[in-house]
């Protein structure tokens, strides 16, 4: 497996739901004087959402060069569209990822943007409010959506603003040449370097050159493992590499657990359920949370290797949309992550194998038919990747 590009000379800082994530992104886009990217899947129309377009609005009002890129799916045709033509007439340029599938079934699922080349912030936060539900039905949350970004400065924002460059180039109208060249400097690693402590790598999926590049992350750490691995993530419908590598560092003595987001989407939750019992029988512990909805995915394994990203655990983030995740060699980052994981496990509900092996039969078939169904669906869009 190729390894990961630990790049040197990082501050990374945690960002801790929305209070945290927006009081840095409006203060960042405020500070740019030259140059803003902001890619995400979810732009919304709520309170906070318009701030933020009104500060990037205002950003491109005083000289700065302010680049925004929607996902169709993810803000609504209609949406997309209104904020391509208000963004445009402000003079923010404005793209919007794959609409009516032209390119496909692949959605940009990123979030992550970069100010000045200085700064980029990366991670799961959608421009939406923490108290509304990210799943279309704007039902308001009692606590705020649990979720994590992190702001990095140092050489590692370079590999960010390449990769959010790139794909704004990527959306407009490049001929065969200009993507070739596009996809050659891609690969480049001449990046500055320095001698500040923390190491990090910036991790991209795509269905070009990194088809499987955050499982393959996932995996060679799981494979690394030695003592404790925590895995938080709303959406667990992984192949069979994955869950086989939670359950061999299960096997050899590691303390696995899985923080799981549930009440979202019936089928989701019904295919999760249908991995339980395996898991389980081999050793790895299972927590639901339920206090509100977890949209974070993010891991620490051995006190010195943790992720926070954009990618679930599922067909759709391992092998079909772009996403992003930035891994950090730190144990002071993870001590203050794994904090935050250890009080959603407290805040969780941990499933009991006894219990589990009471559902009446009905709802064991229920979770076998909707994996089924599942799989089925993903073996198609992913064209015989997922298993």
């Amino acid at each position: 497996m190729r390894r990961l590009n630990f790049i040197p000379g990082n501050e990374v800082r945690l960002l801790y739901c929305g209070t945290d994530f927006f009081s840095a992104l409006l203060a960042e886009i405020d500070q740019a004087t030259a140059e803003i990217y902001l890619e995400t899947y979810i732009f919304a129309d709520d309170a906070t959402s318009a701030q933020v377009q009104a500060a990037l609005i205002s950003a491109a009002a005083r000289g700065v060069q302010v680049r925004v890129i929607v996902d169709w799916i993810g803000c609504g045709g209609k949406r997309s569209e209104l904020l391509v033509k208000e963004f445009t007439e402000s003079g923010v340029e404005c793209r919007c990822f794959n609409p009516w599938f032209k390119r496909g079934l692949a959605r940009t699922h990123r979030k992550m943007c970069v100010f000045d080349r200085r700064v980029a912030l990366v991670g799961g936060l959608n421009i939406i409010d923490d108290f509304v539900a990210d799943d279309g039905s704007g039902k308001l949350l009692e606590f705020p959506r649990w979720d994590f970004a992190v702001r990095v400065t140092g050489g590692l924002v370079d590999h960010v603003h390449l990769e959010i460059e790139a794909q704004w180039w990527r959306l407009g109208k490049l001929d065969l040449k200009s993507r070739l060249q596009l996809m050659r400097k891609l690969r480049q690693d001449a990046f500055s370097r320095s001698h500040q402590p923390v190491q990090a790598a910036f991790v991209v999926r795509d269905n070009l050159r990194n088809r499987s590049t955050i499982q393959r992350a996932y995996l060679h750490a799981l494979g690394m493992a030695r003592k404790r691995a925590i895995l938080a993530n709303p959406y667990f419908a992984p192949g069979r590499k994955f869950r086989s590598a939670l359950i061999s560092a299960a096997s050899r003595g590691v303390d696995v657990t899985l923080l799981i987001g549930v009440g979202e989407f019936r089928l989701q939750d019904a295919v999760a359920h249908s991995f339980y019992p395996k898991l389980l029988q081999h050793g790895v512990k299972i927590v639901e949370y339920k206090k509100t909805q977890l949209h974070a995915k993010v891991a620490v394994i051995d006190h010195d290797w943790a992720t926070v990203g954009s990618s679930n655990f599922d067909g759709l983030s391992l092998f079909v949309n772009q996403e992003a995740n930035v891994v950090i060699r730190d144990q002071g980052f993870a001590s203050i992550l794994i904090a935050h994981l250890e009080q959603g496990i407290v805040d969780g509900v941990p499933v009991n194998a006894k219990d589990y092996a009471n559902y009446p039969w009905y709802q064991r078939l229920w979770y076998g038919t909707a994996y089924l169904l599942y799989r089925g669906l993903m073996r198609i869009a992913t064209l015989g990747s997922y298993t």
